[in-house]
C-alpha cells in the first residue's frame, strides 16, 4: 500500500481513474443514446456502475501488473507466459463480475435501488462489457510492458557492446605493457655496452612512454597532440632498436591541441605493421604517418609481408574500428595494394563526437 503514496504511485492512480472516467462516460452515452442529463448521473444505478467500473479496472489492472513484474522477475515476457498473465486474469475478472453483477441485479436490485427493466438481459450486457474492456485492458498493458522490455534489452545490449569494447581495450594495453617492456629491456641491456648516452636516452624515452600509458589508461580518447608525443617517442626506441631496418615519419600539418584520436591508436597501427612485415638494413620498411585536409590521419606502409607469420586476428583494427563507432559516424578505412598497405583513421572534433566513454580499465 505505501507505493500509492509515493509521486509515482500517487500520478498512476490518477491516470487509471481518468481513464475509468472516459470510459465510463462514452459507455453511458452510448447505452443512453446520447439522452442522458448530468442528474442521470448522481442517480443510485449510475453510481453503482460508476464504483464497479472503477473496482474493476483498477482489480484487474493491479493484479496484471503484479503478474507481469513477477513473470519480468523470473525469465521476461514471451508468447507463452502473456498468454498465461492474460488466462490468470480473466480468471480473477470472470468469477468477479459474475458475482458482482449477479447480487446488484437480482436478490440486492431493490435495496440498492437499482433501476432495471430486464435484469437477465442487463446482467448478460453488463459482465460482456466488462470482460470486452477487461480483455482491452489486459492486451494493452502486456504490449506496453513488452515495448518497455525490448527497449531495455535493446539498452543493455548497448551497454554490454560498450563493456565488450572497453574490456577489449583495455585488454590490448595490457598485451602492450609486459610485451614492450621486454623487447625495451633486451635493446636497454645491448646499449648500455655500446652507447651508454644513447641508452641514457632511451631510459628516458622508455620512461615517457610509460608515463603516457599509466596517465591515459582510463581514457579512450586524447588529443592529438599528447598521442603524437608519444608516438615520438615510441619511434626512437623502434629505430634504435631496429636500426636502419625501420624508418618511421611524421608529417601532421595542424592544430593537433583541437583534434582527439582513440588512445594508443597510432601505436597498435605501427606495431602491427612491425608485426606483420619482414624488414632488414637492405630491404626497410617505411612508415609514414600524414594527413589528409583537416579530416584524418593515414598510416601507410611498404608491403613486405612475412612468410612464416600466423593467421593475424586483426583484433588491433578491428577494436580500433569499433572504438570510433561509439563516438562518430566516420569510417575507419583500411586499404591494401600490391607495393603497400594503409590505414586511414577519422580526427575527431568536440562536436563530431556521439558520446564521452570513459574506458573500463
Amino acid at each position: 500500500m505505501k507505493r500509492y503514496f509515493t509521486k509515482k504511485g500517487l500520478w498512476k492512480l490518477f491516470f487509471r481513474w481518468m481513464v475509468v472516467n472516459i470510459v465510463f462516460f462514452f459507455i453511458k452515452i452510448s447505452v443512453e443514446h446520447g439522452q442522458g442529463d448530468s442528474d442521470s448521473f448522481f442517480q443510485p444505478t449510475a453510481v453503482f456502475y460508476y464504483v464497479t467500473a472503477f473496482f474493476f479496472f483498477i482489480v484487474t489492472w493491479e493484479y496484471n501488473d503484479r503478474l507481469i513484474y513477477k513473470q519480468l522477475q523470473s525469465g521476461g515476457l514471451n508468447l507463452k507466459s502473456s498468454l498465461m498473465i492474460f488466462g490468470k486474469t480473466m480468471a480473477l475478472l470472470v468469477p468477479l463480475t459474475v458475482i458482482i453483477y449477479y447480487l446488484a441485479l437480482f436478490p440486492l436490485r431493490e435495496t440498492m435501488g437499482i433501476v432495471c427493466e430486464n435484469p437477465p438481459v442487463e446482467f448478460r450486457g453488463n459482465i460482456f462489457r466488462a470482460w470486452l474492456l477487461g480483455f482491452a485492458v489486459i492486451f494493452v498493458n502486456l504490449f506496453y510492458f513488452s515495448i518497455k522490455q525490448k527497449d531495455e534489452i535493446t539498452r543493455q545490449m548497448e551497454d554490454l557492446k560498450r563493456e565488450m569494447m572497453a574490456s577489449q581495450y583495455t585488454s590490448l594495453k595490457n598485451q602492450i605493457s609486459p610485451h614492450f617492456l621486454f623487447n625495451s629491456l633486451n635493446t636497454l641491456t645491448s646499449l648500455m655496452y655500446e652507447d651508454r648516452d644513447l641508452a641514457s636516452d632511451f631510459v628516458t624515452r622508455l620512461a615517457s612512454t610509460y608515463r603516457y600509458i599509466l596517465d591515459n589508461r582510463e581514457y579512450d580518447l586524447v588529443d592529438l597532440e599528447k598521442e603524437l608525443n608519444f608516438l615520438d617517442a615510441y619511434i626512437f626506441m623502434m629505430n634504435v632498436r631496429h636500426k636502419n631496418a625501420v624508418d618511421i615519419t611524421t608529417e601532421v600539418d595542424l592544430d593537433t591541441k583541437t583534434y582527439f584520436i582513440p588512445t594508443l591508436s597510432l601505436q597498435m597501427l605501427v606495431e602491427n605493421a612491425l608485426k606483420h612485415n619482414q624488414y632488414s638494413k637492405e630491404k626497410p620498411l617505411t612508415i609514414a604517418i600524414s594527413t589528409i585536409q583537416q579530416d584524418a590521419l593515414v598510416v601507410r606502409n611498404n608491403l613486405q609481408k612475412r612468410g612464416d607469420v600466423a593467421a593475424t586476428t586483426k583484433m588491433g583494427l578491428q577494436n580500433i574500428k569499433k572504438r570510433y563507432a561509439y563516438y562518430s559516424n566516420k569510417q575507419v578505412l583500411v586499404r591494401e595494394e600490391a607495393d603497400y598497405f594503409e590505414v586511414i583513421i577519422p580526427l575527431l572534433r568536440n562536436n563530431d563526437m556521439k558520446t564521452t566513454l570513459k574506458a573500463i580499465s
